[in-house]
C-alpha cells in the first residue's frame, strides 16, 4: 500500500522539470496519485487495494523519460478516488453530502449520475466508496486545497510553454482496465487516443502519435471508448495554438491488474513511450508552428 498522510501535510502534486524545457510539450498524469489521506481511508467502506484500482497506477513512471527529452511532467499526489481533477471543479452529487452545496455546482452531469464526479461516489468497478455522507464543507475544502492549485499550476505550465514556443501541446496520460474494452472486438486496443473527435488538437498531433505507436507494434484506436475528459476538452484549443491529446494505455500491457504490481513488460513499454516522444520531438514542433498552421 502507498504511503498515508494528512493532505494538509503533503503537496497536492509534483512537477518534474527538465534542466531546460526544449520542446512545446507538457505531460500530465492526473490519476496517478497514490498518497491516501488517513481520514479518507477511515471513512471508506473499501479496503486500500480496492480503492487503488481507480488509480492510473504507475503512469507517471511510464512517462518519466519525457523529462530527459526536455518536457515537464506533472503528477497528482492524491488519488482519483479522493478527488478527480479531470472533471469540472464542482461536478458534485448532492446525495453524497450533508449540508447545502453551492448553487452553481453541476449536480446533473452524466458523470455525477454515474458516480464519478469531482468527488467520486464509486470506484471504477462500481463499488460505493463511503460508509455515509460527507459534510458539504469537505467537498469544498478538497476543491480549494487540491483541485484549484492543480489546475492553476497546469495552466501556468501551458502558458509558459505557449510564450516560449508559440504553441503548446498537452499530453494527458491515463491507463485503462483491459476489462473496459469491448469484448467482441477482434483485437483489444493497446492505446486509445482521445482528441475529442478532432476538436482538441491539430490532426498532425494525433496522426504522429498513432503512427509512432503503430510502428512499434501497438494496436491504436481513436476516441472509443475514451474521447478525452475535462482536461482535454478544457485545455485543447487548436485555434489559439493550444493542443490537448488524451492517451489511454491498456493496463494489461505493463502490470498485474489484480495486484497492481508492474509486470516484466513495464520497462519495454516505458522505453517505447520515450522513443515515441523522441520521434515527436523531431517532427511535431515544426508541424505546429503558428505560421505553418495559418498557411494550411
Amino acid at each position: 500500500m502507498s504511503s498515508i498522510v494528512e493532505p494538509e501535510l503533503d503537496l497536492p502534486f509534483t512537477v518534474a522539470e527538465p534542466d531546460r524545457q526544449a520542446v512545446p510539450f507538457v505531460f500530465n498524469a492526473p490519476h496517478a496519485g497514490r498518497v491516501y489521506p488517513r481520514r479518507f481511508l477511515e471513512t471508506s467502506r473499501l479496503d486500500p487495494l480496492t480503492l487503488r484500482r481507480s488509480e492510473d497506477a504507475h503512469v507517471d513512471r511510464l512517462f518519466a523519460g519525457v523529462v530527459g527529452l526536455g518536457a515537464p511532467l506533472m503528477t497528482a499526489s492524491f488519488p482519483r478516488a479522493y478527488l478527480d481533477v479531470n472533471r469540472e471543479p464542482y461536478e458534485l452529487d448532492p446525495r453524497m453530502f450533508e449540508g447545502r452545496l453551492p448553487a452553481f455546482a453541476n449536480t446533473r452531469s452524466m458523470r455525477v449520475a454515474g458516480g464519478l464526479g469531482t468527488i467520486p461516489r464509486l470506484v471504477g468497478d462500481g463499488q460505493e466508496i463511503y460508509t455515509g455522507k460527507l459534510p458539504a464543507e469537505e467537498a469544498l475544502k478538497r476543491i480549494e486545497w487540491l483541485y484549484k492549485p492543480y489546475h492553476r499550476t497546469l495552466r501556468q505550465l501551458l502558458s509558459r510553454t505557449l510564450r516560449q514556443f508559440g504553441t503548446a501541446v498537452l499530453f494527458d496520460c491515463h491507463s485503462m482496465p483491459s476489462s473496459s474494452l469491448v469484448r467482441d472486438e477482434p483485437m483489444r486496443a493497446d492505446v486509445v487516443l482521445g482528441d475529442r473527435y478532432g476538436t482538441s488538437c491539430a490532426a498532425a498531433v494525433t496522426d504522429c502519435v498513432e503512427v509512432e505507436l503503430r510502428r512499434r507494434g501497438y494496436f491504436v484506436v481513436r476516441n472509443k471508448p475514451y474521447a478525452g475528459g475535462f482536461i482535454t476538452e478544457h485545455y485543447g484549443e487548436p485555434a489559439t495554438n493550444r493542443h490537448a491529446l488524451q492517451i489511454e494505455i491498456n493496463r494489461a500491457l505493463y502490470m498485474d491488474e489484480r495486484t497492481l504490481e508492474p509486470s516484466s513488460d513495464f520497462a519495454r513499454l516505458a522505453d517505447d513511450l520515450s522513443a515515441v516522444v523522441a520521434a515527436l520531438v523531431a517532427v511535431l514542433p515544426a508541424e505546429l508552428t503558428p505560421n505553418r498552421i495559418a498557411a494550411e
